[in-house]
């Protein structure tokens, strides 16, 4: 069921105008994938172009012997979005792609071995409630009819409208305002639950989305009211399936992708962005470019200083930029049945361990662990009698000075003693496939600012209208779209992004010569 209805009429399969404006997006992520299509759908003649060798940036798919790794994004939590999406090229989503519904959603498992399981069933959600704090049962229902306020307001109301000038901040005021926004999601989850365990696994949704639940906006408690609104769902064959699906609806409306094509310049010509300059040398023209990628990365490197009034260099360093990612992809050669698709391993610490990560920048020896077992749904991600893992841990971004190049195998090992002792035992005697990421790779491969997963992280004054513009507020004709831009990071975010670039683009007609 689509929420919304979209203006744009589905557009002839391979048909596209050779008049037509010429659109070029930078990045082949979820937010790029989404643009190439709405833009085609508009009628702009649209070429992608990726830097790796394959499309997805923060999306990839990595395959080793047999194991298929996700590299990030490995849920749907708002199917209609890309019901959506595809309704533009004339298709049907579910033509091409099967969803499964996850249940329970996820498993927090605290670090005395209790656990919380977190699902879209209200009476379960309520036994455990009651189970670890029946004083608190009142004050879930409150938190959760306050993040169902959230969700209407933040995600339905604003989520898709483009934040490009003060009115707009000026008509959303009272909406902010009306839900006291200035607080942070932890002490609006406070406000209403006591118990400790009880505050951790109703904020830490938050850090899924690179910030910080003692420091981002209580309005992202719109995350736990849209999980239970639309449920939590895995794409089978992995989210790199959503990928592949993308690109063939794209590339069926006429669309180029075009890998391999790394971008070392946006051209501007009197302050209007008038194509790229590849690292080879090779020189695009386009009438708009619209980029899909970190962008305090891209105005520090890709737009010449001369035309950064708003975003200079000066600007980019100040910004408090999300936590860092280090993620262990690894192949075990026997199953573990008792764990489930999505599990939080929690280490003793949560508002020190964070606050070494987001305040102090410094490498903790303690972690938190996202550990992510897609073989509990789906056993085509590895071989027969095989289980495929990754295990994410967040950790400051590259401002902390650490050197991963040293820190990367001991850190990892510490990670697998973890594991071993709680819900992997003999991991280490049963791996067969193992290699990681870190800040230093989002930094030199998917060139994010400070190595940082999510860009700015989504404080209260690095949201919305504070947050960098659908449309750049430096260059003409230059668009953005992504986690970096408005509304943010997380697969809905950056679909939605696409949505809020429609508002603000320029007609095609606007063009034509």
């Amino acid at each position: 069921m689509l929420m919304k209805s979209d203006a744009a009429a589905p557009r002839a399969a391979g048909k596209q105008d050779p008049q037509a404006p010429v659109a070029l997006v930078v990045g082949s992520g979820f937010g790029g994938m989404a643009a190439a299509v709405r833009l085609a759908a508009k009628g702009y003649r649209v070429t992608v172009l990726e830097k790796l060798d394959a499309p997805g940036g923060r999306a990839y798919v990595h395959r080793r012997e047999g194991h298929v790794f996700d590299a990030g994004p490995t849920i749907v939590t708002v199917p209609y979005l890309f019901d959506e999406l595809w309704a533009l090229a004339g298709r049907k989503f579910s033509d091409d792609i099967e969803l499964k519904s996850l249940d329970p959603f996820y498993r927090i498992r605290f670090d005395d071995g209790d656990h919380f399981d977190y699902s879209g069933d209200p009476a379960r959600m309520r036994a455990e409630v009651r189970r670890i704090s029946p004083s608190d049962a009142e004050g879930f229902e409150r938190f959760m009819r306050e993040a169902d306020q959230c969700y209407e307001l933040g995600f339905r109301t604003l989520g898709d409208k483009a934040f490009d000038t003060v009115g707009d901040l000026i008509k959303a005021a009272p909406l902010i305002i009306r839900l006291r926004g200035w607080r942070s999601l932890h002490q609006m989850v406070s406000s209403h639950l006591k118990h400790p365990k009880l505050r951790i696994a109703m904020s830490l949704q938050s850090l899924l989305i690179g910030g910080n639940p003692f420091s981002v906006t209580s309005m992202y408690a719109l995350v736990n009211a849209l999980e239970r609104q639309w449920g939590v769902h895995w794409a089978m064959g992995g989210t790199g399936e959503l990928i592949r699906g993308l690109v063939d609806v794209f590339e069926g409306m006429g669309g180029t992708m075009r890998l391999k094509a790394e971008v070392k310049r946006i051209e501007v010509d009197n302050g209007v962005a008038t194509g790229v300059t590849l690292a080879d040398g090779e020189r695009l023209p386009a009438d708009i470019v619209v980029c899909n990628g970190d962008t305090g990365y891209l105005y520090k490197n890709l737009v010449d200083a001369r035309w950064r009034k708003h975003w200079t260099d000066a600007r980019i360093e100040r910004g408090h930029y999300s936590m860092g990612l280090f993620v262990w992809y690894f192949g075990t050669d026997r199953r573990y049945e008792d764990v489930p698709h999505h599990m939080m391993v929690l280490g003793p610490r949560y508002r020190e361990l964070l606050d070494d990560i987001f305040r102090k920048k410094k490498l903790a020896g303690d972690f938190s662990i996202y550990l992510h077992r897609p073989t509990a749904t789906d056993p085509s991600m590895a071989p027969a009698g095989c289980d495929t893992f990754y295990a994410l841990m967040p950790v400051p971004h590259l401002g902390s000075g650490t050197d991963w190049t040293t820190q990367a195998e001991p850190y990892r090992q510490s990670v697998q003693e973890a594991l071993e002792r709680t819900v992997l035992p003999g991991l280490g005697q049963h791996l067969r496939v193992s290699f990681c990421t870190t800040p230093l790779d989002f930094q030199h491969r998917l060139l994010s600012y400070k190595g940082a997963g999510f860009g700015l992280e989504p404080l209260l004054l690095q949201s919305a209208y504070f947050r960098p513009h659908n449309r750049s507020e430096d260059v003409k004709n230059l668009f953005m779209v992504g986690a970096s831009t408005h509304p943010g990071a997380g697969v809905p975010g950056v679909i939605m992004s696409a949505k809020a670039l429609e508002s603000v683009l320029p007609d095609p007609a606007t063009f034509r010569r």
